[in-house]
C-alpha cells in the first residue's frame, strides 16, 4: 500500500508578520508578484536560487487556493510599507539627505 506524506508549507512569518519561504528572505509577496507578471516557477527559481523549485510551485499553489486570503495579506504590507515609508520621509534632513544623494549621483556622471 502507498503511503503519502502530506508536506508542509515552506511559510514562515517572521517576527514582523513578514511571511517569507523557507529559511530564506525571500517574501511571499515576491513570489506572488513574479507569478502575477506571468514568471514561471523555473522562471522565479532563475532570479531567487536561494528557494527551492517544489517550494516555489507549493507557494504558487496555495495562493491560487487563497487568492482572497494572500491579497489581502499582500495589500496589508503594502499599507505598512506606505506607512513607514511616510515616517521616514517626514524626518528631520530627510530631504537634505536625499539632495546629498541625488548631487552624488549627478556629479557621478
Amino acid at each position: 500500500m502507498l503511503t503519502l506524506e502530506i508536506p508542509t508549507l515552506p511559510l514562515k512569518s517572521d517576527s514582523s508578520g513578514t511571511i517569507r519561504i523557507g529559511r530564506t528572505r525571500v517574501t511571499l509577496e515576491t513570489v506572488v508578484y513574479a507569478f502575477n507578471q506571468g514568471y514561471t516557477a523555473e522562471d522565479i527559481f532563475s532570479q531567487f536560487p536561494a528557494l527551492e523549485l517544489a517550494d516555489i510551485y507549493a507557494v504558487i499553489s496555495y495562493y491560487l487556493n487563497n487568492r482572497k486570503a494572500i491579497d489581502e495579506y499582500i495589500q496589508q504590507q503594502e499599507k505598512e510599507a506606505a506607512q513607514i515609508k511616510k515616517q521616514l520621509e517626514s524626518r528631520p534632513g530627510y530631504q537634505a539627505f536625499r539632495q546629498r544623494l541625488h548631487a552624488q549621483k549627478t556629479e557621478g556622471r
